[in-house]
């Protein structure tokens, strides 16, 4: 029998981690939710959290006290700002302003993903990190535009600095992150290879089941996975973002989204998934990361891709992800998920901050 933390006789902590978050939508509504569904879990591991400032595309709320996570989440189901609540709104509140108001010691950043600029995003977080304050990243953008800059403000270039995690950013819940760089350390990786965009592959399972292109695409929006505008799904460039952040963080080499080769779905026919299947082999939308034997450089695609049926990921079904990684000492490990809504990404940012505290990375001085 594993001991709780009394048993163990650990201290809890002295006060409360003061949290702020910006991005009220899918993920950052179902994060606040488990918050609460979860909070005798987090007790047991000796963390409790004050939510103190909240930011949505129309201002934010904020309160030393401590604001209701479900009266946030309620007020965003009803279609309405937190900036409107009464007594701790504030509104069109730009998030470095709500961090220095809030002065939180967590910040959770769940912005809508901006490949051209990053932000709001990269300014909030490369100023909470300047200011000492750890952040979890549900947004990818930051990452895919900064990721050695901010890595540089941060823990991940070495101790007493603020601590940074993003597992939500690559596969929702699945480990890709903890998998290589905590359960590979010491093995080296010589090739990745990754569904990680929920999208694409119900899209085209949809479509080797008869339906159209732009039946399925409509199927995912209509179910919450795909975004008003599928593009980035379906061009490839949430797949490449997500090899971007496995590069940096993962296989430890600088790349950015123009060191990739990136071609979407769109023009996937029916004809070619069907005659995958007669191979028996499947079509996906496969991101790859390979390593050159003679050079040791890497090369980087995101590309739809014939798998033979036997392979861990042709055997994935439409609402599933999932990472290989082939190494040298550790042979090959794979791991998928699979994910219906925005829940297991939120529950990925509670891993991650989880994490910081059990690094005692999170309260500040």
């Amino acid at each position: 029998m594993v001991p709780d933390v009394q048993e163990r006789g650990e201290a809890a902590p002295l006060k409360p981690v003061r949290l702020a978050i910006a991005g009220l939508g899918n993920v950052g509504r179902n994060f606040l939710a488990i918050l609460q569904s979860q909070a005798d879990l987090l007790e047991r591991d000796g963390l409790t959290i004050r939510v103190v400032g909240a930011a949505d595309s129309g201002g934010a709320a904020i309160d030393p006290d401590g604001l209701d996570p479900a009266l946030l989440v309620a007020t965003k189901q009803a279609g309405r700002s937190v900036a409107r609540l009464p007594r701790v709104g504030r509104l069109d509140l730009p998030l470095g302003d709500l961090l220095d108001a809030a002065r939180p010691d967590l910040f959770c950043e769940a912005t809508p993903v901006d490949l051209r600029t990053g932000q709001p995003g990269l300014a909030a977080v490369r100023h909470a990190l300047t200011h000492g304050i750890a952040c979890v990243l549900a947004n990818k953008g930051p990452l895919a535009l900064a990721f050695q800059e901010l890595a540089a403000l941060s823990d991940l270039a070495g101790p007493g600095k603020p601590g940074l995690r993003f597992s939500a950013c690559v596969g929702g819940a699945l480990p890709t992150v903890n998998l290589g760089r905590r359960d590979l350390a010491g093995a080296r990786i010589t090739e990745i290879e990754c569904i990680l965009n929920g999208t694409s592959q119900g899209v085209l399972r949809a479509m080797e089941a008869g339906h159209s292109f732009d039946d399925a695409v409509a199927e995912m929006q209509r179910r919450g996975v795909a975004e008003t505008d599928p593009s980035l799904d379906v061009d490839g460039w949430d797949q490449a973002v997500k090899l971007v952040i496995l590069a940096n963080a993962v296989l430890g080499r600088p790349t950015g989204l123009g060191d990739l080769t990136v071609r979407g779905i769109r023009d996937v026919t029916a004809a070619e998934l069907r005659a995958a299947a007669a191979r028996g082999e499947r079509l996906v939308l496969l991101g790859r990361a390979r390593r050159d034997a003679a050079s040791g450089d890497w090369r980087f695609t995101v590309e739809p891709t014939c798998l033979p049926g036997a392979h861990p990921l042709a055997r994935m079904g439409a609402d599933e992800m999932g990472i290989v990684y082939r190494t040298d000492i550790s042979g090959i490990i794979h791991a998928t998920s699979e994910e219906v809504d925005a829940v297991p990404t939120a529950a990925a940012m509670l891993r991650d901050v989880l994490e910081l505290h059990r690094l005692g990375a999170l309260v500040r001085a």
